[in-house]
Parts: structure tokens; sequence; C-alpha cells
């Protein structure tokens, strides 16, 4: 991967009579890395990083977890001070979101009316939370986890005695609900699927951390499906109405449901988008002076052998730094071997690579004591090992996974508890190389 410290100062060339400049839109991680690797990489042109949020980039992980049984002060999520902007030559445009791509000219317009030259333009545009298509999904009391403000008015209703509803399995409902509890809220988790985090981890994973859920006092309802949320005449929400009849109390209501790419912005302008912003693996967009990084590009991946769309914090600090390389005359292709992170109650759970569509997992440690790997195969390949409180063997996963593909023998995926022993050395072991191209959503 390209390096702060193995960058060379780039030449910069003069346009239109003046230094070049970056545009980033989007003030999340992935925008938020780019003008900081742009620095880093040596670029002295000028930077221009348009927040249209409202506040200064800051760190959306902590939303789900610690952040709402903490302080709750933005200081604690914040990436860096606005004295780091001004000390660094970036000029940032908080509250100003970006209202359309003028190509022809090279400008990106703002809400104000502002037009920002650009010679090349990194979109970091993120994604927004899937609406949620029942009755009474507007009542008060009712809402998503995505940004800062969201956060912050769930973290103020959280109180003991109150009961929240989380609809929505994943690793952000899982985790609002561990946080919740912290909080002494009583909590009932609603998945449609037949398991939680079905799209982020094995069964195995899956099914210690509902039973981890569970002797916290969580209830979890799997293969269930919302029909309606209820409200009282002030229109505030009352119950979570599902299929089947049943009817959850409900103080407040958490849409976990997944996000959607903010691809408006690339579309209008006439980029090619589906399912977020097509990118190659230059992470170029259809047009080569625009990139696109972070949740809202669709990209090439070795691992799931098509374009995929990643949201996690890892991808979108690695594209950012791909993207500036390339912009200071290094571009070199995105190969990252992906690999992310969730943390509930005490359980901290590391994945590298894509598990979806494996047809063999096997444990090695044992789950009884809370530490434990599963190894995830494809026939005999290696596509993924998801870590519980074992922290040196996604260590070591990670090392393995980041090896080109190898053939490897019948004897280690019949043994794969070696894996992390001798199959490190003497064994080789298959890495990924999939036909299927989920999406996937992480931490």
């Amino acid at each position: 991967m390209p390096t702060a410290s193995s960058a060379a100062r780039p030449e910069l060339r003069l346009v239109r009579g003046v230094e070049e400049q970056v545009v980033v839109v989007g003030g999340g991680q992935a925008g938020f890395q780019a003008v900081t690797s742009l620095r880093e990489s040596g670029w002295t042109g000028r930077v221009a990083l348009v927040a249209g949020e409202g506040v200064l980039p800051y760190l959306r992980p902590p939303l789900s977890k610690s952040f709402l049984i903490g302080p709750g002060e933005f200081r604690d999520v914040a990436l860096r001070p606005e004295s780091y902007f001004g000390d660094h030559g970036i000029d940032v445009h908080v509250g100003d979101r970006a209202v359309a791509i003028d190509r022809a000219e090279g400008r990106v317009v703002l809400a104000s009316g502002r037009r920002l030259p650009y010679d090349r333009l990194v979109l970091a545009l993120g994604a927004r939370p899937r609406p949620l298509p029942v009755p009474g999904a507007a009542l008060d009391g009712v809402q998503p986890l995505r940004s800062f403000a969201d956060a912050a008015a769930l973290r103020h209703r959280l109180a003991p005695g109150r009961r929240l509803v989380v609809i929505g399995g994943g690793l952000l409902g899982m985790e609002t609900a561990a946080a919740a509890r912290v909080q002494g809220v009583a909590v009932t988790v609603v998945e449609a699927r037949e398991r939680v985090m079905a799209r982020s981890v094995s069964r195995e994973v899956s099914a210690y951390l509902t039973a981890e859920h569970a002797r916290n006092g969580v209830t979890v309802l799997v293969g269930r499906r919302v029909t309606a949320l209820a409200g009282d005449a002030r229109g505030r929400v009352r119950a979570v109405e599902l299929a089947d009849g049943t009817r959850l109390p409900a103080d407040l209501v958490l849409i976990g449901t997944g996000v959607l790419p903010d691809t408006s912005l690339a579309a209008s302008a006439g980029l090619a988008v589906g399912d977020g912003i097509l990118v190659d693996e230059y992470l170029r967009t259809s047009d080569p002076a625009i990139h696109a990084i972070g949740d809202c590009a669709r990209f090439p991946s070795r691992q799931a052998g098509g374009h995929i769309r990643l949201e996690s914090v890892q991808n979108a600090m690695d594209q950012a730094r791909y993207v500036a390389a390339g912009i200071c005359g290094r571009p070199e292709p995105y190969v990252t071997v992906p690999w992310f992170w969730t943390d509930q109650y005490a359980v901290k759970v590391q994945i590298v690579g894509m598990s979806a569509g494996h047809d063999r997992a096997a444990v090695t440690g044992d789950p009884a004591t809370g530490r434990f790997s599963v190894l995830c195969f494809r026939g005999h390949r290696l596509v993924a090992v998801e870590s519980v409180n074992r922290p040196a063997d996604h260590i070591r996963a990670r090392r393995l996974l980041s090896r080109p593909a190898e053939t490897a023998p019948a004897t280690a995926a019949r043994a794969p508890g070696r894996l992390f022993g001798e199959a490190l050395g003497a064994s080789r072991v298959c890495v990924a190389e999939t036909k299927r191209a989920p999406t996937r959503s992480r931490r």
C-alpha cells in the first residue's frame, strides 16, 4: 500500500495560472482521510473539504457503542480539532453541502451558490439510512442511527426503564442493543432473517453473540417481520406490530435495516452508478478526474470476484490513502484485504476476509471460554477468519489472507486448527477468490 513514508513530493502543475486544487466532498472518515493523506503524501496544492453535515469530521463507529454510554460530547468522536485544518492548509466548508458537479467547467456547486474549482475531485459521499416502509415510521421516538445528531438524540432518550425496539439485527442494531442494556433500557431486537448479523458473520459467531445478548437480558426475535408502528394521541411511538400479530410495547424504536449508498450527486453529474458509484481498480469513476471512495463506492474486488461495496472504516481509510497516492503521482490498484470489527458488551469480534457464500466453517479455541476463532472455507480455500476475543489470531489471519492466492493441500482444509500453528509455516493455505459479489455492512 502507498504510505506517507515512501511518498516522494509531487510535482505541481499550473492550471489556469494557479496551483492545482483537489476538492473532497464528504466529511466522514473517508473524506477526512483523503485530505489528511494528501498532505501526508506531500501534496502542496490547494485542498478543500466539503462537510455538508454541519460539523467537522468525526468517527462513526463509537456512535453505536461507547458514545451512547459515555459523556456524549462531540469532542469524544471528533477526528481533529478545528485548528488542525487551518494548520494543514485545508479549506473546510462546514454545513454547505454540494448540490451539483459541473464537469465541463470543473467546479463543485454548493448549496450557498459558491462554486469550488477542482482539478481532481474525490467523492466520499457515504450512505444514508434505508427507510422503513411501514405505517408509523414518522412517529416521534422512531429514528435511524447514522449521524452524530442521530446518536445525540438517541443517547438523550436512553434511560433505565425505557423500552427500545431495534428493527434489524445487523452489527449496528446489535451494538446499539448492547449499549442500551448497559444503560438499563429494556431491549427487543426484531430481525427478519433466520439469525442476527447474517450478512456479517458466520452462524457460529452469530449464535455466540445471540447467546451473549440473551445473557444480558435482550430479547431477540428472528424470522419476524414488522408491519406497522403504533402511536398515541400525541404522535409518540408506543408499539411495534409484527406480521404474526405480536405487539411489542416501545418508547423508542431504532431503524437498523441498513443503508443505501449516496449516489444522487454522481448520477446527476452523469457518472456511472449502480448500488454505489462505479469505479475501476484505481478508484476512478467514469470520469478519470473524479474518484469515489468509502461507503458510496462500488469497486472491483479480488476477494469477491467482482464489484462490491464495503461499509467499513478500514475500507474508507485505505481507499482514501490509495487515491491520495494516485493524485500525487503514485497510482496503485486497490487490492487491500478487508477487515472489520464489532464490540458488544465485553466481546470483541475481529473479522478478516469475506465469508459470504462459504461452505465450511471450523472452530479453533473454545467458545465456552469466550475465546475462539472461526475459519470459513469455500472448498479448500480459506476466505475469512472471525476471531472472538483472540486478537493474535486476527493479526495472523490478516497476514495469511494478504498472501497471493495459493493452492492448498487437502490436509490444510481437513485440519484447519493447525492454521495458526504449522499452517503459517509449512502448510500452504488457499486465499479467497470468489465469484459472488455481495454488499457487506461492517465496522
